[in-house]
């Protein structure tokens, strides 16, 4: 799905969030290898579940023609320093949900990309009947914890020792997830 673009501006820095364009795919692919690089948030170490530009392309374009998914970038002065997307399901027991992930670079945290990305792909699943939206989150990332609490997301569960990181210990996952019930 297509969203109009958002325009933003915090701390002095201005910036859009808008739909993802076929035409971003290579800029996406670079993106995605750079901040799987600067944070163990991520689930991927740098390079691990690359996706290169015509992967990309594919996943813009069938998001762009289903009302069930919604791919969101954040571009401050042309360059894209973050991105959003909802995957909804085909298969009708799963068909009123989206899992949602959320990745900005991290010389543009603290900008409220995250929050605004979050805040645009809770309007659209709200507007378009989505009933639920889950993502996960590693429990040490207590900054997105907060900020999904702050839009309505609860804890559901925990994956224990989920994750490896760099420094040799596990890691708990949050579950979490925002229940629609006016729609």
């Amino acid at each position: 799905m297509i969203i109009n673009n958002q325009e933003y501006q915090v701390h002095g820095l201005k910036y859009t969030i808008r739909s993802a364009f076929e035409t971003d795919a290579e800029t996406l692919s670079d993106l995605r290898l750079q901040i799987d690089g600067e944070t163990e948030y991520m689930d991927r170490e740098r390079g691990e579940g690359f996706i290169n530009a015509e992967g990309f392309e594919q996943l813009i374009k069938s998001d762009s023609e289903s009302a069930k998914n919604i791919f969101l970038v954040a571009v401050v002065d042309g360059r894209i320093v973050g991105y959003s997307r909802c995957e909804g399901s085909n298969l009708k027991r799963l068909a009123h949900k989206v899992e949602f992930g959320i990745c900005v670079l991290k010389d543009f945290w603290g900008y409220g990309m995250g929050r605004n990305l979050l805040k645009e792909s809770v309007a659209w699943a709200d507007f378009n009947g989505v009933k639920k939206m889950n993502l996960h989150v590693l429990e040490i990332n207590t900054k997105a914890i907060q900020l999904y609490e702050m839009f309505g997301f609860t804890v559901e569960g925990v994956l224990k020792n989920d994750k490896l990181l760099s420094d040799g210990k596990y890691y708990n996952t949050i579950v979490m997830g925002r229940w629609n019930s006016k729609n």
